[in-house]
């Protein structure tokens, strides 16, 4: 006998791979098709117009073939999705100035959750670490004027305890709540598909059921699919990354990010692996510091153009696509400041460039930079401050800076899932003269005193 098969949708199962053998034994006919899903399966049958029927055994080594086919459709792929840029304005009161407008800027994409899928936009966030979308229960404004996740409608849905544990027999699922820096989500846990483009697998996330208006109520997404390391997750089969791994649909355990800020350009998130269009420099692979499961590495200190400064020896620094600005201690924030001289904004051009040393774990380190334009802001009157937003960590967790949209703007990072490291490499933006990543002279390795062991914003 002989059969040739098309790609079969990566979440078919073995019970339904089983019983399309079945079918197969059932059926004295040569030549036919059998439908699973969106997919034909076309099998020639050679001589079985001779029998009624296979061996149980052949049947099982029949329905083996089908599942080692079917999983090898589902390695050796990536996925990249589109990102969406939106900028958000949000009015707040500062003392003594009166009200202010404060611009948010994010970028999100589509999934897909349930069987069938339902559509949700996400924001793909390395800062948290598990997927929340709304739920069909929660009656708040901020779930009401967006899309919400109904459970009804998807056929093979599991409720699960926010632990990852299975329901008790007789017992209700359990209930979660998440404290953000202005606001809160209340929700319940399930587990079913869910798919970031073609690659799909069954995991867990919460389907809240109340959610605070501020901030929910004003975001342009849905929900948030959190990429931290599977530490940050409620548990493993909350991990969106480490299910795609361990479902061996990516070529690769890692993602890469690349935005602009440009309508030229497509910012764009890709799962499995890496897009050399992308990146004006070598790839610089530096080692995530902590085991919390942020994305946050070593800084070794802090550089003007290619001048060390002395500054902030040990502190680290977080990669968070989920924040659309940058953040450091506020007592270096002021050393800054003072050191550059900001005021009017008239000598702006003439600053250095504010660079941060990190080591791999091989050679001397390397220096991420941002020029005066990227690190300044005009707040009105012609007066320039830093725009990096003041944040106290106290050790052991901190100190700490937070670079989000305006530093993944300029550089392309990639984010290897397996071996807990962080890759950097200029971002290449159309009609744009890319700079280098610079190496800076060979220096000692800071002693063990320097080393944090921890990491910052735990959950309330």
């Amino acid at each position: 006998d002989s059969a040739t098969f098309s790609p079969l949708p990566r979440h078919v199962g073995l019970l339904e791979m089983l019983l399309f053998a079945c079918r197969l034994v059932a059926t004295p006919d040569r030549h036919f098709l059998y439908a699973i899903g969106s997919s034909w399966v076309e099998v020639v049958a050679i001589n079985l117009h001779r029998i009624s029927f296979i061996s149980i055994a052949r049947m099982f080594r029949l329905a083996n073939l089908i599942l080692l086919y079917a999983g090898a459709t589902a390695t050796q792929s990536s996925v990249s999705l589109a990102l969406e840029k939106r900028v958000m304005q949000h009015r707040q009161a500062e003392e003594g100035t009166g009200a202010t407008t404060q611009h948010k800027m994010a970028y999100f994409g589509t999934i897909q959750v349930g069987r069938p899928p339902q559509n949700f936009t996400v924001v793909f966030d390395t800062g948290s670490g598990n997927l929340i979308v709304p739920g069909r229960d929660c009656t708040s404004d901020a779930c009401a004027s967006h899309r919400r996740f109904d459970r009804q409608k998807s056929k093979q849905i599991q409720s699960v305890n926010c632990d990852g544990s299975k329901v008790g027999y007789g017992l209700e699922q359990d209930e979660i709540t998440i404290t953000f820096g202005t606001g809160k989500i209340t929700g319940q846990c399930f587990q079913d598909d869910i798919c970031i483009g073609s690659a799909c697998s069954k995991g867990n996330f919460i389907s809240s059921t109340e959610e605070s208006y501020t901030p929910f109520a004003s975001f342009s997404f849905d929900g948030v699919l959190g990429l931290a390391l599977d530490s940050m997750a409620q548990s493993n089969e909350f991990s969106v990354m480490n299910l795609l791994q361990q479902s061996g649909v990516l070529r690769k355990p890692i993602f890469s990010v690349f935005l602009s800020d440009s309508e030229q350009e497509k910012s764009e998130i890709t799962f499995g692996d890496m897009k050399q269009e992308h990146m004006a420099s070598e790839l610089y692979w530096v080692p995530v510091s902590g085991n919390a499961g942020y994305w946050e590495v070593e800084i070794e200190d802090i550089y003007f153009d290619k001048k060390p400064q002395n500054l902030c020896k040990g502190c680290r620094v977080a990669v968070d696509t989920g924040t659309s600005e940058l953040a450091g201690p506020s007592s270096v924030v002021g050393k800054l400041e003072e050191l550059l001289s900001l005021g009017d904004c008239s000598n702006v051009d003439s600053l250095p460039k504010l660079g941060f040393a990190v080591r791999g774990p091989d050679g001397n380190p390397k220096i991420l930079s941002l020029s005066p334009r990227e690190y300044t802001s005009e707040i009105g009157m012609g007066t320039c401050n830093l725009s990096l937003m003041n944040l106290d960590v106290p050790p052991p967790k901190g100190p700490l800076f937070v670079f989000g949209i305006p530093f993944l703007q300029k550089y392309y990072t990639v984010y290897d899932h397996e071996k807990s490291r962080v890759g950097f490499a200029v971002a290449k933006h159309k009609d744009q003269v890319p700079e280098t990543l610079l190496e800076v002279e060979a220096t000692a390795a800071p002693g063990p005193e320097a080393r944090l062991s921890s990491s910052f914003l735990a959950r309330k």
